[in-house]
């Protein structure tokens, strides 16, 4: 057997462990096995180590439904950490631990996941924990020249304590969890900037050209400014760019704080974007941003098909007029656009009034000519959802959003 999955449903009946301990075979009952998948539960704790294989390639762990909707029992925590400090790592290629929606204490699990993780060789593609690591687990890490994939839920390893270079593996995804992304991005500057260069290369010079995901998750944080976003322009093969910000926006709160100006200089390095969600828009209309801003996001990411952003709604019907008539933009407009389709506007407040919502739609096929739909929260884009599908165009129904951004990827983590 090479694939195995248990689950809370899979339950040995009396007797059955002990004679399956009693007559394990040499090499134990699956020596072959390469993929595990293990939905913790208090009913396979105590034979989960009867799948152990030194031929693992792929492990995938997550707190069964029983414990998202039940609470953790006591002694779980420690049971679960013995199982992962013994995992075989030799020719292991995945390792994915998924927190779901259970209240386990992950920081309980620091020393486990970092131990093994400093047991993984350069065979290692992925890896996912929603525990911080030790820093010298994430030194190794960054050191294994076959990662491809990597979920951290930390802070970066102390500079003063980390030997140099970090010399990045050739990433393709990058997901910076638990608020980490302002303390990563920061490393990244300094490795860049600071660092010696050798033989023409920096410490970043293989992740620069091959990542093509970032994700930085922090529901109520980071601040998108251009300090944020000056570093993010140098990984200029980025495909998928995901800051997950609910942006709540109350008192001037708005954690937005680009300028178009800002924003054309992040379209314009990063013109393979299939994907710019810059935080879910708040109502304040605080932000810097106008309309204006998702011309250069058009034009220069023409593969675009989800864009997320905020911009200032206050004068919009000027600002459209403002940008067929601004000769610096004449050039901008006559080049081929995105054909996004669906434009994520979350709470940003837009009128009502069927005049000036004439004037934003125009507005809107100017720059993006295949939109066919706007989404919002509870109706918000309704009217000139409308006013979209007068205009002869097919219109998609929105995805309304009633419900809190609950902070989970769309990709392959969890």
């Amino acid at each position: 057997m090479r694939k195995a999955r248990l689950d809370e449903w899979l339950v040995l009946g009396e007797g059955t462990l002990p004679k399956l301990r009693l007559n394990s075979p040499p090499g134990g009952w699956f020596p072959a096995l390469e993929d595990l998948s293990w939905g913790i539960a208090e009913s396979n704790l105590s034979y989960i180590d009867l799948f152990s294989s030194p031929y693992l390639k792929r492990v995938y762990i997550c707190p069964s439904y029983s414990l998202s909707t039940s609470g953790v029992p006591h002694g779980i925590p420690s049971a679960v950490a013995s199982v992962i400090s013994t995992l075989p790592t030799s020719g292991l290629r995945s390792l994915l631990v998924d927190a779901g929606h259970c209240e386990m204490p992950w920081a309980y699990f620091k020393d486990s996941i970092s131990s093994t993780v400093l047991r993984c060789g350069p065979s290692l593609t992925e890896f996912a924990s929603p525990t911080p690591l030790s820093d010298a687990a994430v030194n190794h890490l960054i050191r294994l020249p076959h990662l491809r994939a990597w979920r951290v839920e930390g802070p970066p390893p102390n500079r003063s304590a980390s030997p140099p270079p970090h010399i990045f593996p050739p990433l393709t995804e990058f997901t910076l969890g638990g608020g980490s992304a302002r303390g990563w991005l920061s490393l990244f500057e300094h490795l860049e900037h600071g660092a010696s260069v050798m033989r023409g290369m920096t410490p970043l010079s293989k992740v620069k050209e091959s990542l093509e995901s970032l994700t930085a998750k922090s529901i109520f944080g980071p601040i998108i400014d251009i300090s944020f976003t000056s570093t993010i322009r140098m990984f200029h093969n980025l495909v998928f760019l995901n800051v997950q910000v609910h942006c709540h926006g109350s008192e001037g709160r708005c954690t937005f704080k680009l300028n178009n100006d800002n924003v054309a200089e992040l379209a314009m390095a990063l013109r393979r974007l299939r994907s710019l969600l810059l935080g879910r828009a708040c109502p304040d209309n605080t932000c810097a941003t106008t309309v204006a801003c998702l011309l250069p996001i058009s034009v220069y990411c023409l593969d675009l098909r989800e864009l997320e952003i905020h911009f200032n709604t206050t004068n919009i019907v000027e600002d459209f007029k403002n940008i067929s008539e601004d000769p610096r933009l004449q050039e901008l407009r006559s080049l081929p656009k995105s054909t996004l389709i669906c434009l994520d506007v979350w709470k940003t407040p837009l009128l009502n009034e069927s005049r000036s919502l004439e004037t934003v739609v125009d507005g809107m096929f100017d720059i993006f000519p295949s939109l066919q739909s706007c989404n919002g929260f509870k109706g918000s884009c309704d009217a000139l959802n409308e006013k979209i599908a007068e205009s002869g165009r097919r219109c998609v129904s929105p995805d309304t959003r009633e419900q809190a951004d609950d902070g989970k990827d769309n990709g392959w983590w969890y």
